[in-house]
């Protein structure tokens, strides 16, 4: 199956058995539909609902992204193999306080972990990192302790806050980066950060889609209205396996520079050309395989997403209680 990347503007349209899209010049190009995971589209689309139906029948979802490579929207089909049992589950793990609240330790401690190891890679190579690796520590043993998801939010705010803080010496002190900021980003990092975060949470709500779990049903993020929150919980833990370590990847092997960017009403932001070249690296990363140490065969990193999936419904369902994914190389 694959992901269709589109940046043209134009038409997307129904042809018997085919998806077109058809720019103002007249160009086309036909996606192979039965072939197709999911569709991200970035540039001016006109649709129909003919067309959407169709998407809809063949259970793909469509991510929509604005001019500056900004997530606006999903359109999610209409889920055919719904089980109610399991919602009816999903739903008791979010609004009984104990059984979410440790739902929600566990994507903090998995996500926590998978930072540690970003920074205990780094290390091993010579970066002085060594007093964020021992805050984070210190700060990661109060994770089991919370009673409430706001003083565990707070928490998980301190720690990406002291990652965060070893980013410039990981990065060669090219850039000056001392704090997230997202609306508007205001440097390069930043951007790179809110432009990757929202493709992995677009990519973790397509394997959502295929799992049966309700994506507007969360436990560490709130279950606010036109949201998928539980992308966003499990993006939390992919987030420094594939958009962190392609930043420093991007930045460190200098594919990305200042050049590639714009600064205006938005704050920093990608330039078309590099938007692609940024897109393009992450669909490698996606991809790209790895030795699964129980399925004993290799996976590819977004099929590490629907495994997560998996392993959350087994907790829902009283089978085996769930373990977040940790970064094992």
């Amino acid at each position: 199956m694959e992901s269709y990347y589109l940046y043209s503007s134009g038409t997307l349209s129904r042809k018997d058995n085919v998806v077109r899209m058809e720019t103002a010049d007249g160009r086309k190009k036909d996606l192979k539909i039965e072939m197709t995971r999911d569709l991200y589209l970035f540039g001016e689309v006109t649709t129909n609902t003919k067309c959407l139906s169709y998407l809809s029948e063949m259970k793909i979802p469509v991510h929509f992204f604005n001019y500056y490579g900004y997530y606006t929207g999903t359109f999610y089909p209409r889920e055919k193999n719904v089980s109610g049992k399991l919602l009816v589950e999903q739903v008791t793990h979010s609004v009984e306080a104990e059984k979410r609240i440790t739902l929600a330790q566990k994507f903090v401690e998995g996500a926590t972990a998978n930072n540690l190891r970003n920074l205990q890679y780094y290390r091993r190579r010579g970066k002085e990192v060594g007093e964020q690796i021992s805050s984070i520590e210190a700060v990661r043993k109060r994770i089991y302790r919370t009673t409430e998801i706001d003083e565990l939010m707070g928490i998980e705010g301190n720690i990406h806050q002291i990652y965060y803080s070893a980013w410039e010496t990981i990065l060669n002190n090219q850039i000056e980066f001392k704090a997230r900021v997202r609306r508007p980003p205001d440097n390069i990092v930043n951007s790179l950060l809110s432009y990757l975060n929202m493709l992995t949470y677009s990519a973790c709500l397509s394997e959502i889609y295929v799992s049966q779990l309700n994506p507007t049903i969360s436990y560490l993020h709130s279950n606010a209205e036109r949201r998928f929150s539980l992308a966003l919980d499990i993006s939390e833990i992919f987030k420094p396996l594939i958009v962190d370590r392609l930043i420093f990847s991007l930045i460190n092997k200098k594919i990305i520079s200042e050049k590639d960017f714009e600064k205006g009403s938005m704050g920093n932001y990608l330039k078309q050309n590099a938007q692609q070249k940024v897109l393009r690296q992450f669909d490698e990363r996606l991809n790209k395989t790895i030795r699964h140490r129980e399925l004993k065969r290799n996976v590819s990193y977004r099929r590490l997403m629907r495994l997560e999936c998996y392993k959350l419904i087994k907790h829902l369902m009283h089978d085996k209680e769930y373990e977040p994914f940790r970064i094992w190389w």
